[in-house]
């Protein structure tokens, strides 16, 4: 047993529950990732013969996440650490990361990246934070979540050289059905030519960039009921761009879309899936996220 290894089976049986680790057997490799969509395309690609690690609360921002020192060590102590890229998270570039077992799985279409001004702002009691400099929930164009599905295959098959048999059959499923998702995804952004659309926050970059929609971000919290004064600004953005529907990244406030109605504005809950949603299955909450775009774009057209 590795070095490596042996320090994470001690991590494992020590802290168990504590640092929400799976049940792990000590002969199976393991991977950590960054964000859910990384662990899910982890999951799906060593399906049986890999573990995942995957300690960050449902109810938390993956882009924001503090991890405790727990949290580090049995990070450092996976086979492979799969980290998002494009600025997505802090925490990796403060932790001492072992370089030969990380991969950054956006790195190989680092010229496609989506540059963004920086907006400081607060949700909740998360404190005071920024987005700066580039647009980091790629994913959100199937195109681009395949490359990182094969960069994250290529480097388990490196790290985990016994089942590349399985990862590279699993990776073909795999990107089937991304495929599949990037196929609906541009019939649906199809229907939206010529509207404009609303998201709540600053999340679709990539999903508008390669679906053809035009899209103007605020910043709103879904847990919480805007202020009069971005109420004030949202009919701003409503009287310059006739836009008749707003996208959430989580389920609002019956206030909120209440209110959003008397506007004469159809609302859709679009969870972009950076942490667990209501369904854990990526491929299933995409699909339905996408139905429930199309079948609000109808309503608007």
């Amino acid at each position: 047993m590795t070095a490596h290894r042996l320090q994470r089976s001690l991590i494992a049986a020590t802290l168990g529950a504590a640092t929400a680790l799976p049940a792990m057997a000590q002969d199976r490799p393991v991977v950590a990732a960054s964000n859910y969509p990384l662990a899910y395309f982890a999951e799906r690609l060593g399906k049986g013969v890999v573990d995942v690690v995957f300690p960050i609360p449902a109810d938390v921002d993956p882009s924001f996440w503090r991890p405790a020192i727990s949290d580090i060590a049995a990070i450092q102590s996976a086979d492979l650490i799969a980290l998002n890229g494009a600025g997505f998270a802090t925490w990796p570039t403060k932790a001492s990361l072992p370089r030969s077992r990380t991969v950054d799985t956006s790195a190989g279409f680092s010229d496609r990246f989506i540059k963004t001004e920086t907006v400081t702002h607060s949700h909740g009691d998360g404190g005071e934070h920024s987005h700066t400099g580039v647009a980091s929930y790629t994913w959100l164009d199937f195109e681009l979540a395949a490359a990182q599905a094969t960069a994250l295959s290529e480097a388990m098959i490196r790290q985990m050289p016994d089942d590349a048999g399985i990862i590279t059959g699993n990776h073909d499923t795999l990107l089937a059905e991304l495929a599949a998702l990037d196929t609906r995804a541009m019939e649906v952004g199809a229907g939206a030519e010529g509207l404009t659309i609303i998201t709540s926050h600053p999340r679709y970059q990539y999903f508008a960039a390669a679906y053809g929609l035009t899209a103007v971000a605020l910043e709103w919290d879904a847990m919480t009921d805007p202020t009069d004064a971005q109420w004030d600004a949202l009919q701003a953005v409503i009287a310059d761009t006739q836009a008749g529907l707003f996208i959430w990244e989580a389920a609002p406030t019956a206030a909120s879309r209440e209110r959003l109605a008397g506007l004469g504005i159809k609302d859709v809950v679009f969870p972009p899936m950076a942490n667990r949603g209501d369904d854990p299955d990526f491929i299933v909450a995409m699909t339905e996220s996408l139905e429930a775009l199309d079948a609000a774009l109808a309503q608007v057209r």
